[in-house]
């Protein structure tokens, strides 16, 4: 398996996962009484957190790898849209999920979730349809 081939399976793992969010676990949260989505958000948060740090660490170790091995455009604009998914998921995401573990849930918190996460989703499609027009552009 070429790094480019892991590259691009890694992304389509991140775009699966941030559209089941989307379209199903963020819209789920309002379902619950505030008292189950505490205790059903800590053990969330710690199981997807288990599949998605290993993820988003190797497209971020790889997009670095990329840039440095063979500069391009595209592999430095993908660097760069996989640092921006990192810093929106810290500035944004973060935040938002220590104030529901911490039982400070607002019906508006969870609709910000569910909005704000569109810029995630858009991005990491992008980032998968990037790479695989690249793959085949390359082949």
């Amino acid at each position: 398996m070429t790094l480019t081939s892991l590259q691009l399976l890694i992304d389509f793992g991140l775009v699966v996962l941030i559209w089941m969010v989307q379209l199903l676990i963020y819209p789920s949260f309002p379902f619950y009484n505030e008292k189950d989505l505490i205790k059903w958000h800590k053990q969330y948060t710690v199981r997807i957190g288990a599949i998605v740090a290993p993820l988003m660490m190797s497209q971020l170790f790889i997009a670095i790898w990329q840039v440095f091995q063979t500069p391009s455009f595209y592999r430095i604009g993908i660097l760069i849209l996989v640092f921006s998914v990192w810093i929106f998921t810290f500035a944004q995401f973060v935040p938002l999920h220590n104030k529901i573990s911490k039982g400070t849930i607002t019906d508006g918190m969870l609709q910000k979730l569910v909005f704000r996460n569109w810029l995630r989703t858009f991005l990491w499609s992008f980032i998968f349809v990037w790479g695989l027009v690249e793959f085949h552009i390359s082949q």
